[in-house]
């Protein structure tokens, strides 16, 4: 009898010294550049923003990709207001992809998003050209709300709590 195959299992974990070159090293395919910014590039921004959270995607013990949000809990001046989380970055590597892993780390971010005290919704956006993330969104629930931010289609999730 062929037993299934074992699913990995996915994590989102801090960067850290020891592990931020892997990290960085994480790509999306050529066709994909344009949707999100190199995992070095929003490291080094999420340093600079008191806002940022950050963690690389993990199955079992192999990083295979990064996610940053935007969390006003972080913020005394949260821009999106203190009721919002944004998905500000989000990437699988291209190697990974097609796994499930996008779809287990956004719902691991999304469960973290309703830890957040006063945070109702989580926002995040996509670059409206083929190959975008837009179908892994609205399969978890984001849907659109007519906004346009610097060119990108704005999708919202209402984060109602779950109840004990």
């Amino acid at each position: 009898m062929i037993e299934p195959a074992r699913r990995a299992a996915v994590t989102l974990r801090e960067v850290t010294a020891k592990t931020v070159r892997d990290v960085c090293n994480l790509n999306v395919s050529a066709e994909q550049q344009h949707f999100v910014a190199p995992n070095a590039v929003s490291i080094a921004q999420a340093y600079f923003e008191p806002a940022a959270w950050f963690r690389a995607v993990y199955a079992d013990d192999t990083p295979v990709g990064f996610a940053m949000l935007y969390d006003p809990t972080r913020t005394s001046t949260p821009e999106a207001g203190p009721d919002t989380c944004f998905l500000w970055r989000f990437m699988i590597d291209r190697q990974h992809q097609r796994r499930g892993y996008g779809a287990a780390a956004l719902e691991l971010l999304v469960a973290h998003a309703r830890t957040l005290a006063g945070v109702t919704k989580m926002k995040t956006s996509y670059v409206p050209k083929p190959g975008n993330a837009s179908p892994l969104y609205e399969r978890a629930g984001f849907r659109a709300t007519g906004e346009v931010d610097e060119g990108e289609h704005v999708l919202e999730l209402e984060l109602a709590r779950r109840s004990a």
